[in-house]
């Protein structure tokens, strides 16, 4: 699934009728009237909009007004979280197969996952939402951290890298186990 239309459903879904009235309305200068009539959901709005070229995966500026002038601040903090991520099932974007890190580090890190992903520098405000998002589950919370650091490194992210800041943290025997 592309993250673009994915996100797209998401802003659609979370319009109210009276929104996409108002966003049709603030369209008119870009859409034809006969169009914009027929639109019956965010969806189909946007579907408009790409093909007539006003919005696209690397150019969401229309979008993001429109959002803005409809007083949805949290649709336009979707907007910008998506264009900091980037794409993120880009291909140029993902580490090497041969260098996503293995599960043995989810299998033996517990508690510490945190401190591991400080060491390879990811944030607070990035900690905390993955505990928020899955707080009864040490694992998933480790398996979230490690996408998202790949995510954030893309090619960069390295095992050498992994192992470097395990045993940064102590944990000598997983960084051990990685390296075997």
């Amino acid at each position: 699934v592309s993250p673009f239309l994915s996100l797209l459903q998401s802003i659609s879904s979370s319009l109210s009728d009276r929104e996409l009235s108002d966003m049709k309305f603030l369209c008119r200068d870009k859409v034809p009237k006969r169009k914009l009539e027929a639109v019956g959901s965010g969806r189909e709005l946007f579907s408009i909009l790409i093909e007539q070229q006003h919005i696209a995966r690397d150019d969401l500026h229309f979008l993001r007004k429109l959002l803005e002038h409809i007083r949805r601040s949290d649709l336009v903090s979707l907007l910008k979280r998506f264009e900091e991520e980037g794409e993120l099932g880009a291909p140029d974007d993902q580490p090497d197969e041969r260098e996503t890190p293995n599960d043995v580090i989810c299998e033996n890190i517990g508690r510490e996952w945190k401190k591991l992903m400080r060491q390879l520098g990811m944030s607070e405000v990035q900690l905390d939402r993955i505990e928020a998002a899955h707080r009864f589950n040490l694992y998933e919370q480790l398996v979230q951290g490690l996408r998202q650091w790949q995510k954030l490194k893309g090619k960069d992210a390295k095992v050498d890298d992994l192992i470097k800041a395990l045993r940064g943290c102590s944990l000598n025997l997983v960084a051990d186990i990685v390296e075997e």
